[in-house]
């Protein structure tokens, strides 16, 4: 038996719920899933077509983003990947899209204001826009330095990143991760409808008011506080 089966049966279904949400056009994006006792992931291959994808095309990969079993190459983002799972922990798995209005987000460099209780029923802060990447760093191991990229911006904010679980890489797209693959594709299509939300908050009035305090408390603490009441 592949011992790494299940883990890419996991992968597989995360990555085919992508183009289903519409968070994906063609071959764009990827999700990723760790098993941690073995010390690897299994990503998306790269470049191949969503509807061409089968389990045993995941790639399996170690910390370090060298192939450990697999016939394709894996995603060119793996090494974003490997990064955020090296250093934190706590993550079971990882998506990255280029979903359109979080994509124009981080394209325009902004935080998403925290304009209402959906926003504040996933997180109390403005969803965090990483500044683009220097000119250094792109020139080095671009997709490496991507993974600190976004770790520097939530350590200049002193944001913890199992209460943010997703990120705008500034110029570039978003990254949403969970302790499980499931709970990142949640957050991916969960950021893409508070980016579009923002976005049209801001046509119908441009000085439209942040959620205030008192809302985004009630709302995060209800569904993750020590007393949360939200679902069965």
């Amino acid at each position: 038996m592949d011992r790494y089966q299940k883990l890419r049966q996991q992968v597989f279904e995360a990555n085919m719920q992508l183009p289903k949400l519409g968070l994906v056009l063609f071959t764009f994006g990827n999700a990723s899933a760790v098993d941690r006792t073995l010390g690897v992931f299994a990503i998306k291959p790269s470049g191949v077509p969503y509807n061409e994808l089968s389990p045993e095309k995941m790639v399996v990969v170690d910390f370090d983003g060298k192939t450990v079993d697999g016939i394709l190459r894996p995603s060119s983002d793996t090494l974003t990947h490997a990064v955020l799972y090296k250093h934190w922990e706590k993550i079971g798995g990882i998506v990255h899209t280029h979903s359109t209005y979080a994509t124009a987000w981080a394209q325009s460099l902004r935080d998403i204001p925290n304009y209402g209780t959906t926003h504040a029923d996933h997180t109390t802060v403005d969803i965090p826009c990483a500044a683009p990447m220097g000119d250094e760093m792109i020139k080095g191991d671009y997709e490496y330095q991507t993974g600190f990229q976004i770790m520097d911006a939530f350590k200049e904010r002193k944001l913890n990143y199992e209460e943010t679980e997703m990120v705008l890489v500034g110029s570039h797209a978003p990254f949403t991760w969970g302790k499980e693959v499931a709970k990142a594709v949640y957050n991916s299509a969960v950021l893409e409808s508070i980016a579009q939300m923002a976005y049209l908050t801001e046509q119908i009035r441009i000085d439209a008011p942040r959620l205030k305090e008192a809302l985004i408390k009630k709302h995060f603490e209800r569904k993750h506080g020590k007393d949360s009441y939200y679902g069965q």
